[in-house]
């Protein structure tokens, strides 16, 4: 065992503990708070429901935390417990070139490790989702969705793993330089073809039909200069009751999304106004933002990356006695996390701050009080709990707790 992997090893116990206190708290808070719906609440949202999001709450991050520890535990049995080493060992008997060794290690890992999480996730839709009234989905839908995904995976990962792999192999010291620009690239292309190509695999869309709304809605992006390809509802009736609208893609192949869940539980005006919010992230540039935040961070992974390859404690700290290439690469994807959880308050403590920003561009497209009920509709239907531990919130949450974020749209006026 050498320093690398007691690092490792402090890292992923240090990873646990945290998220074990941070559940801890959040839900003695949540309990304690169980009892009473808080005063900017009474009378918009029932006890019954309130408490109905406390437990749910309670069951969901509970189940969040179990997750941690398994995966955490599958990711040292991988490691240092020496499963990449075996797997690794199996692909280079075959005899392969090395460029076909690293990709058939990389998706035989994928595929062994969706494998290993299809348990939890099916736990997660059939049971926790199940017993809270908001999961629709069927056994044929939930594997039909793990077929296509995997058949997604294969065709557009084998693609990019074998150019990455051949890019380390052949473009010298600075190949992570190269392997940043086709990452970004591919990033950029995949926000492009997703609403057209990839989603509609998954759920159908339709052209908003209510022309009222219709109008409504092209009468607030036409003040904004926003232009899309569309107005569209999503089925997600068809696997939750939970609701949300969002825009998609990128360049002249952007997209309006609403739930048909949505749909059915706002007004109008209501809908407007969580479409004003959603405007707000694009006129605020906060999707440029994202992308340009997230550049950096991978600009320096895969510079750090770039030194790493060379390391040879790097390889033996984490169990694997033969160098490559492939392995360098797959073991910072897997580590990764272990070593970035610190960063998770930073980018939720940037992301609430957008959330903010946005309301803000809501309340000055919209009735304020429009956008408070939508929110306090959507909190009561997705059963988000109205008293989060201020702690875990700030460590977690991308989005504001629901008193301050009402309290803040309270002081806004059109």
């Amino acid at each position: 065992m050498n320093e690398f992997t007691v690092i490792f090893l402090a890292a992923a116990l240090t990873s646990i503990v945290v998220h074990w206190l941070l559940t801890r708290r959040h839900i003695q808070h949540v309990r304690k708070h169980r009892a009473t719906v808080p005063a900017a609440f009474v009378g918009k949202i029932p006890l019954a429901a309130h408490q109905k999001a406390a437990d749910y709450t309670e069951a969901k991050v509970r189940l969040n935390l179990y997750e941690l520890v398994i995966a955490t535990v599958i990711l040292l049995i991988w490691t240092i417990g020496g499963g990449l080493q075996l797997l690794d060992e199996t692909w280079r008997s075959q005899g392969f070139p090395l460029l076909w060794t690293g990709t058939a290690m990389l998706l035989s890992f994928f595929a062994i490790s969706s494998l290993l999480g299809l348990p939890l996730s099916y736990y997660r839709t059939f049971k926790l989702e199940q017993r809270f009234g908001f999961n629709k989905s069927t056994l044929k839908i939930f594997f039909s969705d793990i077929f296509k995904n995997m058949m997604l995976g294969l065709l557009i990962g084998t693609p990019m793993i074998v150019l990455v792999i051949w890019i380390m192999d052949n473009s010298g010291s600075l190949w992570w330089i190269y392997v940043w620009l086709t990452w970004l690239a591919f990033s950029l292309f995949m926000m492009w073809a997703y609403p057209a190509f990839i989603a509609p695999l998954f759920n159908k869309f339709r052209p908003l039909e209510n022309q009222a709304l219709k109008q409504r809605i092209e009468n607030l992006l036409s003040r904004n200069g926003f232009t899309s390809q569309g107005i569209f509802v999503m089925d997600g009736s068809t696997r939750s009751t939970h609701g949300n609208a969002y825009f998609t893609g990128l360049g002249a192949n952007k997209r309006i999304v609403f739930f048909d869940t949505l749909i059915e539980e706002l007004s109008p005006e209501e809908i407007e106004a969580v479409l004003a919010h959603e405007l707000g992230h694009f006129k605020c540039n906060h999707i440029k933002k994202r992308i340009v935040t997230l550049g950096v961070v991978f600009f320096i992974g895969l510079a750090l990356l770039g030194w790493l390859i060379n390391m040879p404690w790097f390889y033996s700290g984490l169990g694997v006695t033969e160098p490559a290439i492939y392995m360098a690469l797959l073991l910072f994807i897997v580590i990764a996390p272990v070593f970035t959880f610190f960063l998770q308050p930073v980018f939720s403590w940037i992301s609430r701050q957008h959330e903010f920003e946005a309301d803000d561009f809501a309340a000055a497209q919209a009735q304020t009080e429009n956008l408070i009920q939508a929110l306090v509709k959507l909190y009561k239907e997705n059963a988000n709990t109205l008293t989060p531990d201020p702690v875990y919130s700030a460590f977690h949450d991308s989005h504001p707790p629901a008193p301050i974020r009402i309290k803040h749209l309270s002081t806004r006026t059109v």
